[in-house]
């Protein structure tokens, strides 16, 4: 398999304070792990775009890219939410962090690689049609399935969200679209506590009680996942890639491990060589155990690479 790892140093550049956990260490840990490992070392690794006011407003309306551009700080923080805080330089890493997603959608549309990981922040997938929230800006996935239907004529899209927080804006963006097929997994109840219960036809709502450990998570996932997937047939699969259900993260309580997340990558890998000719994109999402972090995504794109479980 060839993977691409793409990301930006503009992307280090976006803070929200020193005790916040959405922080430019996240990225630093995943390379870091990456190269310790040698995983880092057989991706094809690229830099990201910044996303166009054209690509985010196939999603986004101007209106909501218009008043972010308000917010821009001079200096300091503002913010938007009680969790979410802007920056001088954060707008700009949110338009990279969603070109990062659109540069994989080409990598992969033009067979320059076979999958891709983006290790970009600030997230993407609460942000809503018109509501930057939850330390997101842009939803990332959003952004990069509507890239690939305007330039590539992709009808069926499945979006795969396995962090432990509902994602909500790509619910509240797709939600009803019978093309775009949303798998989620999240701990219930929990944040953001909207669509937590969505009756939409084409999501899949897949609620964790606190304390799902990894074989738990893979009946569950197997039982609602999979046949949904097998009978919308995605020709592209976007992954919401989040590491927050990892037993070691602060902010949750289900109890996934490493070794859980380079399962769920196969499996997704495997209904993308059937359907989608191999084509995924993940794009990282929450994760705050910098080393749970770092271990996690090392074995997603050990996965990605078609390599199998490292033991610790």
């Amino acid at each position: 398999m060839i993977t691409a790892f793409i990301t930006h140093p503009h992307c280090d550049l976006h803070h929200m304070g020193p005790e916040h956990p959405e922080s430019p260490k996240r990225l630093e840990s995943i390379r870091a792990h990456m190269a310790l490992a040698g995983v880092l070392q057989q991706t094809m690794q690229s830099e990201a775009r910044p996303a166009t006011d054209e690509q985010i407003t196939r999603i986004h309306p101007a209106r909501h890219l218009q008043a972010l551009k308000r917010c821009v700080p001079e200096q300091g923080l503002i913010n938007l939410d009680n969790d979410t805080f802007m920056n001088p330089d954060s707008l700009e890493a949110a338009r990279v962090a969603a070109g990062a997603a659109i540069t994989g959608v080409d990598r992969v549309m033009r067979h320059q690689a076979d999958n891709v990981f983006c290790a970009v922040r600030p997230p993407g997938h609460h942000a809503e049609v018109s509501e930057a929230m939850g330390f997101c800006f842009f939803n990332n996935v959003a952004v990069a399935a509507a890239h690939a239907r305007a330039r590539y004529g992709i009808r069926r899209v499945a979006i795969i969200d396995f962090d432990v927080h509902q994602c909500n804006g790509t619910i509240d963006i797709f939600g009803g679209d019978p093309d775009t097929l949303v798998c989620t997994s999240y701990q219930y109840p929990f944040y953001p506590w909207r669509y937590l219960r969505a009756s939409f036809d084409n999501v899949v709502d897949t609620p964790l009680d606190p304390g799902c450990d990894g074989p738990a998570f893979r009946r569950l996932v197997e039982r609602d996942w999979l046949p949904a997937l097998q009978a919308h047939r995605p020709e592209l699969i976007l992954v919401s890639a989040g590491f927050d259900a990892h037993r070691d993260d602060p902010l949750a309580d289900i109890c996934l491990d490493d070794v859980d997340y380079h399962w769920i990558t196969t499996l997704i890998m495997d209904v993308a060589r059937v359907h989608a000719n191999n084509r995924l994109v993940s794009v990282l999402e929450g994760g705050y155990s910098l080393e749970a972090l770092g271990r996690s995504a090392t074995s997603h794109v050990r996965a990605l690479l078609g390599q199998p479980f490292a033991q610790k």
